[in-house]
């Protein structure tokens, strides 16, 4: 009797232990629910509040783990045809693209076709020689001397046949420092990137984004900015009028910087986008490392940029990384809490940004802090 009472004996307080762990999960997750409800709550009332007044049209979303738990839109698409804004409304996202982009190139890492940090004349012999040696990684960390936007330059409105074409803005000026030596933000500084891309792949750099980033990781709502080609779902674009209000903005062609500004998306597309970048899988461990960490100038100066993405600790000790991006009549924001394994994006259809640095702070330390919760 005593050779079955024993084990019995065990198996029962098992199943009580057991029992006992269940109902904690089920009270903690009960909790958690509650708590993310009144999370959102207040996020969508500061959006609401603080946010959407400042554009005409601004969407929303929020993943954690991966998993969508927001996606919403405010206002308006269209504000003559009173088109509200959907989860599915293309907006441009400006330098948002570098992070995309970023992704991209490190797949071409992997595979040895191109060396982040062989001199960029062995990918590119036509590429005026400036009298340095430039690498790949230090134009993806803004550290290769290229020049930004200069004049009137972000409002071009002619077609580019090509990347390469894109080149002759800027090829033939002077680098500002010598590559290393400083931190000077440059988003010609990835176009010459997406050139260096195509002869690693031996493929046109939008068909590569597409059949090697965007179609892998489902992005179904990220698209190059075809200013000939009619998008139903792309918002249409505006900026402040000075009196208050709003107008159309100005017409504008970005054929000339896919990589550095060019695409339209979602923020949808773009949190689930960073959500694949949470742990090894699309991207190699050596690959995410070299996206979130810091690059350093030649004197060891920690500059605050990996490859495509700002990376800093906050006052919680989380490690983020982001981007945000602004062009005519789009801005937007992507964070991702690396530690929580939060991602949020925020894009909206005018010139000037709505999104400040209080209300994200806000929102993002609400559901960081929500998500700490052991």
């Amino acid at each position: 009797m005593t050779a079955w009472k024993l084990p019995r004996r065990r198996f029962i307080r098992a199943v009580a232990l057991g029992a006992a762990l269940l109902l904690t999960t089920a009270i903690h997750v009960g909790l958690l629910a509650s708590t993310l409800d009144q999370a959102l709550s207040d996020a969508r009332a500061r959006v609401r509040e603080n946010i959407a007044p400042k554009a005409p049209g601004v969407a929303v979303a929020l993943s954690h783990d991966g998993k969508l738990i927001w996606s919403e839109g405010f206002g308006y698409a269209d504000l003559e045809a009173k088109i509200p804004v959907t989860p599915k409304t293309l907006f441009r996202i400006g330098s948002i693209s570098k992070p995309l982009t970023a992704a991209g190139l490190m797949l071409l890492v992997e595979q040895g076709r191109i060396d982040l940090d062989a001199d960029i004349h062995q990918y590119v012999p036509d590429y005026p020689d400036k009298g340095e040696r430039i690498t790949t990684r230090e134009l993806a960390g803004h550290l290769a001397g290229i020049r930004h936007y200069r004049g009137n330059e972000v409002y071009l409105n002619r077609q580019f046949a090509s990347v390469r074409d894109g080149l002759v803005i800027f090829q033939n000026d002077p680098l500002l420092f010598p590559p290393g030596t400083k931190f000077s933000y440059s988003s010609y500084g990835w176009n010459l990137i997406s050139r260096i891309m195509e002869i690693g792949a031996n493929q046109d750099f939008l068909a590569y984004m597409q059949a090697s980033v965007f179609k892998p990781l489902e992005l179904q709502n990220t698209v190059p900015d075809y200013a000939d080609r009619e998008l139903p779902v792309r918002t249409r674009f505006y900026e402040a009028k000075p009196g208050g209000g709003f107008a159309p903005a100005p017409p504008v062609n970005n054929s000339y910087k896919w990589a550095g500004g060019g695409f339209l998306s979602t923020p949808e597309d773009l949190v689930h986008f960073a959500s694949a970048l949470l742990r090894p899988g699309f991207l190699q461990r050596e690959s995410l490392a070299a996206l979130f960490t810091s690059q350093k100038t030649a004197d060891g100066k920690l500059t605050g940029y990996g490859i495509g993405w700002y990376v800093h600790r906050d006052p919680r000790g989380h490690r983020l990384v982001m981007h945000s991006g602004g062009s005519i009549g789009g801005t937007s924001v992507l964070i991702l809490d690396l530690n929580t394994r939060t991602a949020l994006a925020m894009a909206a259809n005018c010139t000037a940004s709505p999104f400040n640095k209080t209300n994200l702070d806000a929102i993002t330390a609400e559901f960081c802090d929500l998500f700490s919760t052991p």
